[in-house]
């Protein structure tokens, strides 16, 4: 196995040197995330987000075209700047810098916390305080991850036995995955939340698919010894798996983790604990 790349300890600095390529190759997220987050929350105009982990603002960019007021909580000074960019022309766009556990929001300043790709980073009790403050008495919080779907196809078992291939850092991240309803009991009190299921894929090109990787902490850069055979590997499943218009398509299931943090209200709106609309 390929020695690991070095990584930051401190994971709101470990993407700090892969801006240019989560902010262009990282995908957005299916519709039906917004259509859920109107229907439980309230989510549109008139409704005040905190994006907490906002990152580069890929998930916040599609909070504001609801109509959304949202503050774009994030401490890494690079992905924050790159936000914006992107975004600081919007009227409805605040950048906050802050943590989940420190958000520096004003108590019950907002009706909805969300977290895209970045809950497996915070500190869970330190996190639940914080939101159960910022949140409004009504509000609630939903996590959401693109998950890759490793079995969807011969590309999907491809680039997943490369993802492997990059060492232990990979492996300590997908443990972090398996561990996340445990997370979501600790967050939300236990079976207290739902669970929601939406197919998503991107389509990529050899730029693309290089860029999406290379995105990933636990992935090797270049000057890296493992970085080289990586690519190597990467550019023969992509030769064999296109579509013959230059294209791999990369499968996901965007889950969506809805409930009120413990400490706050934990009633839902539907029936309590992990229900599943996988479509």
């Amino acid at each position: 196995m390929a020695t690991s790349p070095a990584v930051t300890p401190d994971p709101r600095q470990r993407f700090s040197d892969r801006v240019d390529d989560y902010v262009r190759y990282r995908p957005n997220y299916p519709a039906a995330v917004f259509r859920l987050l109107a229907d439980r929350a309230g989510l549109g105009p008139g409704c005040r987000v905190a994006d907490v982990g906002a990152g580069t603002g890929i998930f916040t960019a599609q909070l504001l075209e609801t109509g959304a007021a949202v503050w774009a909580v994030e401490p890494n000074d690079a992905m924050r700047a790159a936000a914006e960019s992107s975004l600081g022309d919007h009227p409805g766009f605040s950048s906050v810098r802050g943590s989940a556990e420190e958000t520096g929001l004003a108590d019950q300043a907002v009706g909805l916390v969300t977290c895209a790709q970045a809950f497996h980073w915070f500190d869970v009790p330190r996190c639940r305080r914080e939101f159960c403050r910022i949140l409004s008495a009504d509000g609630g919080c939903a996590l959401v991850w693109n998950t890759g779907r490793p079995d969807a196809s011969e590309f999907s078992r491809g680039y997943e036995a490369i993802k492997q291939r990059t060492g232990e850092e990979f492996a300590r991240v997908r443990h972090e995955g398996a561990v996340r309803q445990a997370r979501c009991d600790e967050l939300y009190g236990r079976g207290k939340w739902e669970y929601h299921g939406f197919a998503h894929a991107q389509a990529l090109d050899f730029p693309g698919l290089r860029g999406r990787l290379l995105s990933s902490s636990y992935a090797p850069k270049e000057g890296h010894p493992a970085h080289a055979p990586m690519m190597a590997a990467l550019r023969e499943l992509f030769e064999r798996c296109q579509d013959g218009q230059g294209r791999v398509t990369m499968d996901y299931v965007t889950e969506v983790y809805w409930g009120r943090p413990a400490g706050r209200s934990t009633a839902l709106p539907q029936n309590g604990g992990p229900t599943d609309s996988t479509a």
